[in-house]
């Protein structure tokens, strides 16, 4: 058996009783179509290893075999997915690996060699979460090229927002601060089983070589999760205890205090933390 004789997704689920369960947040992807074209977002996969997690019946880990990739390391939660995805291992001559647990949980750096490509119609459970860990490693670049995820289309819009907007957040701050992302497409939400109740959208996002800006990532973080915690309160109160003298250090960093978050741009952000760093460094 090839990849391209494997049975339709429909009959894999039925075969297999892989009814989708809310408590893990899948929402399979039947149509190859889609997912060849969410695999194609990632660019040339040959000669490249490929991250994916949750691939549940396995539609997208066949496209990214498909187009090429060297190899495939899937993380599963759902045990019950692991015979599905065991033809397909077979059916592509031993180039997918499939680790059983929890992507929150499971290191799968062993398993992979660069370069590396994540990609992958992420559980909406846990895909925020993983994306602000593969944004914010200690060491930069990161041990990924790239991003290519699906993600719920308010969640793509808080990734790539601009100051100014509503979406504009800590999510569109650590995406922008070290990567380049993009929305490539949306999907309506008759594209799943069971049909979610939102549109879904694909971002890729490409790792940078360093920073657009000077600042320390864990420190940033901080600033900015402060900041957009209280995102209608001005810098002065929502930073409050960041620092003492806040309002002074905000000055000093040529920022008015009475601003609020969702004004400043990644480049501000930055030089505040840097001014924050200074200042603890000096108690």
């Amino acid at each position: 058996m090839s990849l391209s004789t494997l049975p339709p997704l429909r009959e894999v689920i039925a075969a297999h009783g892989l009814a989708a369960r809310k408590s893990l947040g899948q929402n399979f992807l039947l149509d190859l179509n889609l997912t060849g074209k969410i695999a194609r977002q990632a660019g040339d996969l040959r000669g490249c290893d490929v991250l994916e997690i949750g691939p549940g019946p396995g539609g997208l880990t066949r496209a990214l075999l498909a187009e090429g990739a060297r190899k495939v390391v899937a993380i599963e939660a759902d045990p019950r997915c692991l015979p599905a995805l065991a033809e397909i291992n077979a059916a592509a001559g031993g180039r997918l690996e499939v680790l059983s647990g929890d992507a929150l949980k499971l290191d799968p750096s062993a398993h992979l060699q660069a370069p590396v490509k994540v990609v992958a119609n992420l559980p909406y459970n846990v895909g925020t979460e993983l994306l602000v860990r593969w944004l914010s490693p200690d060491t930069w670049p990161p041990f990924w090229e790239s991003l290519t995820l699906m993600f719920q289309r308010e969640v793509a819009e808080r990734i790539v927002a601009k100051p100014g907007s509503k979406a504009y957040g800590r999510l569109a701050v650590l995406s922008q601060f070290r990567a380049e992302p993009r929305i490539c497409f949306e999907l309506p939400p008759q594209a799943f089983s069971p049909p979610p109740k939102v549109t879904s959208a694909v971002v890729h996002i490409k790792a940078l070589p360093a920073p657009r800006f000077a600042a320390a990532p864990k420190l940033l973080s901080e600033v900015v999760a402060r900041a957009f915690n209280q995102r209608r309160k001005m810098l002065r109160a929502s930073l409050k205890g960041l620092v003492p003298e806040i309002q002074s250090l905000l000055e000093s960093a040529g920022i008015d205090p009475q601003r609020r978050a969702e004004t400043l741009s990644l480049e501000e952000f930055c030089k505040l933390s840097e001014a924050v760093r200074v200042a603890r460094s000096q108690r």
